[in-house]
């Protein structure tokens, strides 16, 4: 294997824009990398860092991407227009690795101008992501296709769960050989419980009343809507907190506003703080409920089960895609069965779901000895299987069979 002096990641998210798992993944593997290798880092930004073996350049999508064209087009011809600026820019890497289809093209483009071995990892993957239409419309097809070029034409590409090797075996033409699972990881010194409850107090939760805690963004994807179908059915002496923002369009963020007002209308304790939060305040969040929920529809790994793993809460989550891989049901938390109707990735009886939702947080919020096995068991399996620097370690090594 030969030595690897450089990698260079190509990615939409980095400090502090983050709005995703992927984001997050991105911003810990370059800061554990960095501690090997150099590591270069071009962002869809103004990010500006230059520290020993890291450095960060944010580029800005072209103003004319915004002229003249229908507004869900934006996303795509924006990132289309960063990953130009950002595969010209001369480049000394020995591995340009990118992350989510807003960044494929640019490595395509680096792959051949510098030639230079392309790694991807799929944090999700567009054929299992429809309702992205309702947010590019018809630019969905181009990310689409930008993300099969880009993964069939990868010379290593990483799925973060056997679940999502097995939809890209399925759904592109990947040879097995090429395909590698490395998971995602957690900061441990960062994600574990605090006693902290000012976050709380100031977004109007009481401490001293159990609660069950949404994280995400306002999406399909995260099926936020589900859990809020589900308020009816949590037990009035449980709060329901919603650190939920960033809705993918107008019509989502109508339907999140509506459900929670209806929810609020037929039990007390509803708390929805739309603002993202700064990260020691999530921490807070996570450390001082009794349970979390990730009612997702599709989740290739799910790090926000991680995370509250970490900080010894017990988690309630849908048993799909990478989810299982983390979540250890009558371990670390509960898994609800989720049966999608043929097709979609909506459940085939909505309110059976929701219901079933309710049932799981119920039972483990409701009990104090369980979460608090569920949760130190969390934080213990978080602890033995998922440390960044073990995850950087076979990044590298995958590097280095590259060259």
């Amino acid at each position: 294997m030969a030595d690897i002096r450089k990698a260079a990641f190509f990615t939409n998210e980095y400090p502090p824009h983050i709005y995703g798992g992927a984001g997050v993944h991105v911003e810990y593997l370059s800061r554990e990398l960095a501690k090997l290798i150099d590591i270069e880092v071009r962002c869809f930004g103004d990010q500006d860092v230059d520290e020993p073996n890291l450095r960060v350049k944010g580029y800005e999508a072209w103003e004319e991407m915004k002229h003249n064209t229908d507004r869900r087009f934006t996303g795509v011809t924006g990132a289309f227009s960063r990953c130009l600026a950002m595969a010209k820019d001369q480049l000394d890497a020995d591995i340009v690795h990118c992350h989510t289809w807003y960044s494929h093209l640019g490595g395509i483009l680096a792959r051949t101008l510098w030639d230079v071995p392309l790694v991807l990892t799929t944090h999700s993957l567009e054929p299992l992501r429809p309702w992205k239409v309702e947010q590019l419309g018809n630019g969905y097809h181009l990310s689409s296709w930008v993300e099969k070029t880009a993964l069939e034409d990868a010379d290593a590409v990483i799925a973060v769960s056997e679940e999502t090797r097995e939809d890209v075996l399925r759904l592109f033409d990947v040879k097995p050989e090429r395909l590698h699972v490395i998971h995602n990881g957690i900061d441990l010194d960062e994600y574990r419980p605090t006693d902290a409850t000012d976050a709380l107090e100031k977004y109007g939760v009481d401490p001293a009343k159990p609660f069950v805690l949404f994280v995400g963004r306002i999406t399909r994807q995260k099926g936020i809507m589900h859990l809020v179908q589900a308020i009816p059915h949590i037990d009035p002496d449980l709060q329901v907190v919603l650190l939920a923002g960033a809705p993918d369009t107008p019509e989502i963020a109508r339907e999140m506003t509506e459900g929670v007002q209806a929810g609020s209308a037929q039990r007390p304790g509803v708390i929805w703080v739309q603002e993202m939060l700064p990260r020691p305040q999530v921490i807070q969040f996570y450390s001082n409920a009794a349970v979390f929920c990730c009612p997702s529809v599709y989740e290739p790994f799910g790090i926000i089960n991680l995370e509250a793993m970490a900080c010894e809460t017990a988690v309630v989550a849908s048993k799909i895609g990478g989810i299982p891989e983390v979540v250890v049901p009558g371990e670390t938390g509960e898994l609800v069965a989720l049966p999608l109707r043929a097709g979609t990735f909506e459940p085939e009886d909505p309110d059976r779901y929701a219901r079933d939702l309710a049932e799981q947080i119920n039972r483990v919020a409701l009990d104090p000895a369980l979460r608090e096995r569920y949760g130190k068991a969390g934080r213990k399996r978080a602890e033995e299987h998922f440390s960044w620097a073990a995850i950087a370690e076979k990044t590298l090594e995958l590097y280095r069979s590259l060259r």
